[in-house]
């Protein structure tokens, strides 16, 4: 549902014409998951509020859910939509460096897990 729809063969296209006519709720579905990624993909923090207020009266639970989370944190998701920096590349390095902190758990000393922190680095 969410690739483009040049992306799918002919037979994928027609299918997903027909799921989309048969079920209201999947195309409200699918409108909203496709202003989302717009609305991500381009940083329109003015688009967000109005699409929040689409969610609330679409009455689709999971995505009823899904802004009363974002509603929680609003400052951190309007920071995200307002500045083109990330931590992204922190927060990889910090899952790598505790995936090697697992697989070393009570295998080896605090020194060869050191040694292999600085190796992986």
């Amino acid at each position: 549902m969410l690739r483009d729809l040049g992306d799918l063969k002919a037979d994928e296209q027609v299918y997903r014409e027909q799921l989309l006519e048969a079920d209201e709720e999947l195309q409200t579905v699918k409108t909203l998951a496709d202003e989302f990624i717009r609305i991500v993909g381009t940083r329109d923090q003015a688009a967000l509020d109005a699409w929040m207020q689409q969610v609330d009266d679409s009455g689709v639970g999971e995505f009823r859910q899904f802004a009363c989370v974002l509603r929680r944190d609003l400052a951190a998701v309007e920071a995200a939509l307002t500045y083109e920096w990330s931590n992204g590349q922190t927060e990889g390095q910090i899952n790598r460096l505790k995936l090697l902190k697992r697989q070393m758990y009570g295998r080896a000393s605090l020194s060869l897990l050191r040694r292999r922190f600085l190796q992986a680095a």
